[in-house]
């Protein structure tokens, strides 16, 4: 299952990379944080001459919000300009929101204000480029260029020979591929040439004095692989192995260490770690925020399900949460009868006679679904991650659809990346489902504080104009 038709702009900087790449991964994930700062401080010296305590606390809320940056190197033309737009008006707007809704505001002068919302894109957009042309002098610190061979013509072989090459900031040299297999391989190679067999190799690396073999061989070539290790042996070049993770879908690759065997992660939750900590972190610090400031709204909309038809204000429903594990959502209730269809699939259809007029108007605003903040507060569902489903569509289409319960290795969310691209309302057919999972898997392939930050602002304006809920 692919994510090429879900793009998302926010990526985070990858944690499965080779070890040269490192300064560069480092400058990218504080480049754009750096230049917002920086661009607030020069906002607060011209408008009040001084960093006041206000202004100090923003820069560091900016700066958590924005870390890591989504600085990307080989991004450029339009892509770079929509990247620093959509970001920039996701953190201003939600910055805007907060600080007139708590009137913080108005501890800054208006004229500032107005000046970093100008100032800042344009200075990101400036930082971009002088990155662009700061980056290729870092090859200077890397000093004479690696000399590498690849051992093995397979998928994972020439993408890593493909990225080298491309990448003007690695100061590294492909020679070329070894492989035992037939001509008809070569050519999947491009301008990488054909050095010779793998017996050839050790030889080859001695010769022409190679600084590190990238081994791409499969594990089922268990034997091939220790006798050509054997043979480099007597050579001082470098080793590694290019682990085959196109044998699975990969979701949040990462190495890691049991003890002190080394292993690699294929298929991870994003929330591990100090991730974890900060997911955590803004649901709660979001969640509370946001109920004090809906709560006029929660209490209106209690007494009107109350007095608008007879049963209980608040509806339960079994859901499957973190792991898989029940878990028990809050809704306001929009329907005469209190089921919740826990093994029967019953979803509300339009003109549903179940449905009551005020939940009716409820349910296409989405405001049935604010109680579930309340879930939140608890631990059992985060503000944004995959929609739970009911748990009688969990146990159909995890039979049917690849990857369906990899979804389940984060929180729910009260809102999600599915949902903010338009998959909201009904699931009936296989693909409308096969749809919404690949937006929620290439949600946990990307994560980064500032892609939930989006939705939640996005997620504002989406329920404002959909009409598939009812």
């Amino acid at each position: 299952m692919t994510d090429h038709t879900v793009p998302i702009r926010f990526r985070r900087a990858s944690t499965l990379t080779l070890g040269w790449n490192n300064l560069i991964l480092l400058l990218e994930a504080f480049w754009d944080p750096m230049v917002l700062v920086l661009s607030l401080w020069f906002v607060a010296y011209n408008s009040v001459g001084t960093l006041t305590p206000p202004y100090l606390l923003l820069s560091v809320i900016v700066f958590a919000v924005t870390f890591p940056g989504t600085a990307r190197l080989e991004t450029t033309g339009w892509d770079l300009l929509w990247d620093i737009l959509l970001g920039w008006m996701t953190i201003a707007g939600l910055l805007l929101f907060f600080g007139y809704a708590s009137g913080y505001i108005g501890l800054f002068d208006h004229d500032a204000v107005s000046l970093w919302l100008v100032l800042a894109p344009s200075a990101q957009l400036g930082g971009h480029l002088a990155l662009r042309r700061f980056a290729p002098s870092l090859r200077v610190l890397q000093g004479v260029p690696q000399r590498i061979v690849i051992a093995g013509i397979n998928d994972h072989g020439i993408a890593l020979g493909q990225e080298i090459v491309r990448n003007p900031y690695i100061a590294t040299r492909v020679m070329g591929f070894f492989d035992d297999r037939s001509a008809e391989r070569v050519e999947k190679t491009g301008e990488l040439p054909l050095l010779g067999k793998l017996d050839q190799l050790p030889q080859y690396v001695k010769k022409h004095h190679i600084d590190a073999i990238y081994l791409s061989l499969p594990m089922a070539t268990h034997p091939r692989m220790l006798r050509l290790l054997d043979d480099l042996s007597d050579t001082t070049a470098s080793i590694y192995f290019v682990p085959d993770i196109f044998i699975a879908e990969v979701m949040q690759g990462r190495m890691d260490s049991v003890g002190e065997i080394p292993v690699v992660a294929v298929c991870e939750t994003p929330f591990s770690g100090i991730n974890r900590i900060v997911k955590r972190l803004s649901d709660i610090v979001l969640s509370i925020l946001i109920l004090v400031l809906i709560s006029p709204l929660l209490l209106a909309i209690a007494i009107g399900v109350k007095t608008s038809s007879p049963g209980p204000i608040i509806f339960r429903q079994r859901r499957y949460g973190l792991n898989g594990e029940e878990i028990v959502v809050f809704k306001f209730r929009t329907m005469t009868t209190c089921e919740d269809n826990g093994d029967f699939i019953r979803q509300a259809q339009k003109n549903d006679l179940r449905v009551t007029p005020f939940g009716a108007f409820l349910r296409r605003s989405s405001l049935d679904e604010l109680p579930q903040f309340f879930n939140v507060i608890q631990g059992r569902m985060s503000i944004v991650g995959p929609r739970p489903h009911a748990v009688a569509h969990n146990e159909l289409y995890r039979k049917i659809i690849k990857g369906y319960m990899v979804r389940h290795k984060v929180k729910p969310g009260v809102t999600g990346w599915a949902q903010v691209n338009g998959c909201r309302g009904e699931t009936d057919t296989v693909e409308k489902m096969k749809k919404r999972i690949d937006y929620d898997l290439a949600y946990l392939r990307n994560w980064s504080l500032l892609l939930d930050l989006y939705i939640i602002f996005k997620t504002i304006f989406v329920v404002l104009d959909d009409r598939n809920a009812y």
